[in-house]
């Protein structure tokens, strides 16, 4: 079983409303680029799918509108918004200033149970092979980046973060198939993960910063 599969099993079992379990659902088919910017989604076969009902569906769907991962337009239905690469520098520019601020929050007042949470993720990042698929090396990208904001225990600026990675993740699988040494990129987590688990917020913001960087350079150099 893929993680993929493995993630969309655990949504559907975890607790919350099927509304709550859809939009997950749904969101990181639209983050991983599974369905592809400008394609129509059709609400009433998402339901089918799901067995979650119309009503849950079209509640995540707008949900996922005020996030910008979704467009609804009348008479015409609702698409996944398009990637735009003008976004990039906007993106990165908020990124660059909040990322290092979660993850000197995390490294300073993460609870004990976030910390063991972070060093378990911190070992499994440094185990990542140059030959796993990309894509499930970018799904754990993902996953280290929400960690590190629910970490911060900060949920205000979670929900900021959350919003950002999702944009910045579909620009990253823009180019998946282009960007060379991936893994080499999310194996860099792995001291970060360890600079929050123990407390060093100035190493924590500063490999966040570089991190986040080294994300923007690396797509700049492919356009």
């Amino acid at each position: 079983m893929s993680m993929a599969q493995s993630a969309v099993i655990e949504i559907a079992s975890a607790g919350g409303t099927n509304a709550e379990r859809a939009y997950e659902i749904i969101r990181e088919r639209l983050v991983m680029l599974d369905i592809r910017p400008g394609e129509p989604i059709n609400d009433d076969r998402l339901a089918e799918e799901l067995g979650f009902g119309r009503t849950p569906v079209r509640e995540a769907l707008k949900r996922l509108e005020r996030e910008r991962l979704v467009v609804a337009y009348p008479r015409r239905g609702t698409f996944a918004t398009a990637v735009d690469m003008t976004d990039l520098a906007d993106i990165s520019e908020i990124r660059k200033r909040l990322e290092p601020t979660a993850a000197a929050r995390a490294a300073r007042s993460a609870t004990q149970d976030a910390r063991a949470r972070l060093a378990a993720l911190a070992a499994d990042i440094a185990e990542i092979s140059d030959t796993e698929d990309p894509r499930e090396v970018l799904r754990k990208d993902v996953h280290v980046h929400r960690e590190i904001y629910r970490a911060s225990g900060n949920p205000h600026l979670e929900d900021i973060l959350v919003s950002l990675d999702a944009h910045a993740t579909r620009i990253w699988c823009l180019f998946l198939d282009r960007l060379p040494d991936v893994a080499s990129h999310v194996r860099e987590h792995a001291a970060l993960l360890q600079a929050i688990v123990d407390g060093d917020e100035d190493t924590a913001s500063a490999l966040t910063l570089a991190h986040v960087a080294g994300f923007e350079a690396a797509i700049r150099n492919l356009l």
